[in-house]
């Protein structure tokens, strides 16, 4: 197990880019952790990864592991376990002799390297699969033989770039618990790299959000979702996504789509000035919606959505609905519904938000406001 560190590290693939695409990172990661790097396409977050296992040089700044700068030592010196995405398995290989390639180029002893092999493969149960070459085993089965490989050198560091990718939807809700649960249990320091947030949140002990090569916010998942630095860590973490809306601040409150949203005392002094109001799906509630579905009679307070679409997944629902007599251009607003309330698209509901749990940003620069 190791502590890593890195301390402004920066990657540029080309003098003549605008900007790096890893731009300055600092990040601590402690011994044992299971840290998670989420963004979208292109933010950086594998470039990262690849410095850490020495397979991308260090522009600018620097990696410790366990203290010592990682400059000039070769990725096969640094003790870090790569997972790839693609599995990286050699097809004219038995499982166990894939698991057992690197153990074999280190001159480790056929004894030791038997034992290690059998070793791991009873944490991934692939005992039944050793003889299997890859072209025999499903995408979830080479994913743990390539799992089972990284377990065998017994590494200081895991990295993971985007291992399970390549698996269906069913397949990556049960690997991704059964790689938590190995994390925890050889208590390696792993750094994780997905664009999945739902991924990031639910095996992260720490998640670090990537944007255009900048580290937006590092936190637990709770936190993540509870309290966004800015208007993107907001958007991008949540499914489904956060209801923004830009409003000016007057006489003590913001409006979302004209319902009034009270503000705490240090915000409602800025009157005259734009924020973003942020509502998450759970952050509203249904209120007695009027007969016919007109709006005359309802709590001034109430938010009238013609449902536009409704997605039931059993336990609850997504309604996804405009305000009342909005065009088409108006922004839609997510709500999430008990699987007792049933509706149907071009339904009319009344929602009203619940108070302490809206999230407001400053308009100018993204950054969240602090009540």
């Amino acid at each position: 197990m190791a502590t890593v560190y890195f301390d402004e590290a920066t990657r540029r693939f080309s003098k003549d880019d605008a900007a790096p695409a890893v731009d300055g990172i600092t990040l601590d990661i402690a011994d044992g952790e299971f840290l998670v790097l989420v963004g979208p396409s292109g933010c950086g977050k594998s470039t990262t990864l690849r410095m850490l296992a020495g397979l991308e040089p260090v522009d600018g700044g620097r990696i410790l592991v366990d203290g010592h700068d990682q400059k000039g030592v070769r990725p096969r010196d640094r003790d870090i376990a790569m997972v790839f995405q693609s599995y990286a398995l050699y097809p004219n290989m038995s499982a166990a002799q894939n698991m057992a390639f690197a153990l074999d180029n280190a001159k480790v002893s056929k004894a030791e390297t038997k034992q290690r092999v059998a070793e791991a493969a009873k944490i991934l149960e692939l005992e039944p699969l050793l003889d299997r070459k890859p072209g025999q085993m499903s995408g979830g089965q080479r994913q743990r033989v390539a799992m089972g490989r990284a377990i065998v050198r017994n590494p200081k560091v895991f990295c993971m770039d985007e291992p399970l990718s390549n698996l269906d939807a069913k397949l990556r809700v049960s690997t991704r618990s059964q790689i938590a649960g190995l994390q925890r249990r050889l208590g390696i320091t792993t750094v994780y790299v997905t664009h999945d947030q739902v991924e990031a949140m639910t095996m992260g002990h720490r998640v670090a959000v990537l944007r255009d090569g900048k580290l937006q916010q590092v936190d637990t998942p709770e936190r993540l979702y509870d309290h966004p630095v800015n208007t993107f860590v907001a958007a991008f973490i949540g499914s489904p996504a956060i209801t923004l809306v830009e409003s000016e601040v007057r006489e003590g409150v913001a409006r979302v789509h004209g319902v009034p949203v009270p503000l705490d005392r240090a915000v409602a002094g800025r009157a005259g000035e734009k924020v973003v109001v942020g509502l998450r799906p759970e952050s509203w509630h249904v209120v007695q919606t009027p007969v016919g579905g007109s709006r005359d009679g309802a709590d001034p307070s109430a938010l009238g959505l013609t449902v536009e679409l409704v997605e039931s997944l059993g336990s609850e629902s997504f309604v996804y609905g405009r305000p009342v007599g909005a065009d088409e251009g108006a922004d839609r607003v997510t709500v999430r519904l008990d699987k007792r309330t049933h509706l149907t698209v071009g339904d009319t509901v009344h929602v009203e938000p619940n108070r302490g749990e809206v999230h407001l940003f400053d308009a100018a620069s993204g950054e969240r406001i602090e009540a």
